[in-house]
């Protein structure tokens, strides 16, 4: 969806600034966010969080920390799928008969739930719209849900440089609509034909897109 969150080429968002020996979390209920998110992965479609994280309004999203906006999205979903009302979640306090759970995480099973990580690959076969060299135009989507085409690359003429494989389709994924497994590929576009002519010439951006974020060029 066109929003807040892809920021990709947008102007006046001042410099990236990285923090030195950033840690991994500024404080504690930071890691305890990252917790739940572990715990209840799977408890909702692929992508939710991050669709959900999209969602939040522009202003509340500038104002937010990383973690903060996790926070908000999470407490969303708990609602949405069930878990929680939102008196109970406005409260604090449970109100009973709710009987929906989720798997609790013991303490051995967290370090190789986080190095599995979240694969999507998929085994369903699916042919290829596109092979390696060729030339592809990113299609020109405004759309109203969850994407993983961003906006600077709309439009734009690039090349498949690698076919990663068949994968779950997060753009459906994360909006309900099934998984439709397809192609991904490695595409190449130069820096001029995202920035224009004052971007270096030997510069370019590798984005990996669907299937369905392509055509032929």
């Amino acid at each position: 969806m066109n929003g807040i969150h892809d920021m990709g080429g947008m102007q006046d968002m001042g410099p990236v600034r990285p923090e030195k020996n950033e840690p991994v979390f500024h404080a504690a209920w930071e890691s305890r966010v990252y917790a739940m998110y572990e715990v209840f992965d799977g408890d909702w479609p692929s992508g939710s969080g991050r669709y959900q994280r999209e969602l939040i309004p522009p202003a509340e999203y500038l104002q937010m920390s990383y973690y903060e906006r996790w926070l908000a999205a999470f407490s969303e979903l708990l609602v949405k799928y069930g878990f929680v009302t939102r008196r109970e979640l406005e409260t604090g306090l449970a109100e009973g008969g709710n009987v929906k759970g989720c798997h609790m995480m013991r303490a051995d099973e967290v370090r190789p739930s986080i190095a599995a990580g979240y694969p999507s690959t998929s085994d369903v076969p699916s042919t290829p719209k596109f092979h390696v060299g060729e030339r592809v135009r990113a299609r020109n989507l405004n759309p109203t849900g969850h994407t993983r085409l961003p906006r600077y690359a709309r439009g734009k003429q690039g090349t498949i440089t690698r076919d990663h494989g068949v994968f779950v389709f997060n753009d459906s994924l994360a909006q309900g609509s099934g998984p439709k497994p397809q192609h991904v590929y490695s595409v190449r576009f130069s820096a001029r034909e995202l920035w224009g002519a004052e971007a270096p010439a030997a510069d370019s951006v590798y984005v990996d897109l669907w299937d369905d974020h392509l055509e032929a060029s």
